[in-house]
């Protein structure tokens, strides 16, 4: 049995109908199930990684996990996999996750260290996955597009390798049934770093139609972002935003050793998903 947590999210959702697709018996764990619509033969059930009681029901019987963890959680999620008998746990990571750092550079990267720390302190067999930029974060610009030809944001020139969802989920079922990946770190990228602009040109080109990006100053994107996402993390995103232009985003080959096939490409990904733009 696999429990796959976070299984209505972007990752979670792929890796749950992968894992069906391959016959496997898997449980899906959500808050509140009943709202979600769910592939054909996957089981649910209620859980929240936030309320520890919560656990033992969604861990019974369970041998391998896919966790997308939450603020906090390592600890208490720990000790209910292990008390469960779980051998395997495939963490959703984050690439800003630096094992050199005495402190963590924000906070997406030191919550997600803490839940890896509890994972290294335990007796099950882990396995760390650190995506970078996910592709699905141009979402944000779909309302422009919609709207118009312009994209309009900070730092035309920042740079990314944005990773499909899809190949994050693959990299996630390949650790959860297969042997030799306890212990592992993967730092997963797509196949090629591109620029706020390029990311924009690119959808304009699947979409059919000329799609610019125009560079704003960067307090008023502040300004804008700050209605729907948090201080901290928004500060953390624009700094991450500064410091890579001009520079090239880092690219890995991890997707295509774990799975055997290339990441998919940001044309990809925006091919599949169009009709959101």
């Amino acid at each position: 049995m696999i429990l796959v947590t976070g299984a209505t999210g972007n990752v979670g959702r792929h890796a749950l109908e992968m894992l069906l697709g391959q016959g496997r018996e898997v449980r899906a764990a959500s808050r509140a199930p009943e709202r979600a619509t769910w592939p054909a033969g996957v089981r649910t059930v209620a859980a929240d990684l936030a309320d520890p009681a919560s656990l033992a029901t969604a861990l019974a019987g369970v041998e391998a996990v896919f966790l997308f963890a939450v603020p906090g959680s390592g600890p208490a999620f720990v000790a209910a996999a292990e008390a469960a008998g779980v051998r395997r746990v495939v963490l959703l990571s984050s690439g800003a996750v630096d094992d050199e750092a005495e402190e963590q550079d924000g906070p997406i990267a030191a919550y997600h260290a803490e839940i890896e720390q509890a994972l290294r302190g335990s007796d099950l067999e882990w396995t760390f996955l650190r995506p970078d930029v996910f592709a699905a974060n141009t979402l944000m610009w779909a309302a422009q597009t919609k709207a118009g030809d312009v994209v309009r944001g900070a730092y035309a020139d920042a740079t990314a390798a944005p990773i499909h969802e899809a190949d994050i989920a693959a990299v996630a079922v390949a650790a959860l049934t297969e042997d030799g990946h306890a212990g592992e770190i993967y730092r997963l990228t797509g196949p090629q770093s591109l620029s706020h602009a390029d990311q924009a040109e690119i959808i304009g080109e699947v979409l059919g139609r000329p799609i610019t990006y125009q560079e704003l100053p960067v307090e008023t994107v502040r300004q804008a972002m700050s209605a729907h996402v948090p201080g901290a993390i928004l500060d953390g995103i624009l700094k991450a935003w500064a410091d890579s232009v001009g520079r090239p985003a880092l690219v890995t080959a991890d997707v295509e050793k774990i799975t055997g096939r290339t990441a998919r490409s940001y044309r990809d990904w925006v091919s599949d998903h169009a009709a959101a733009f």
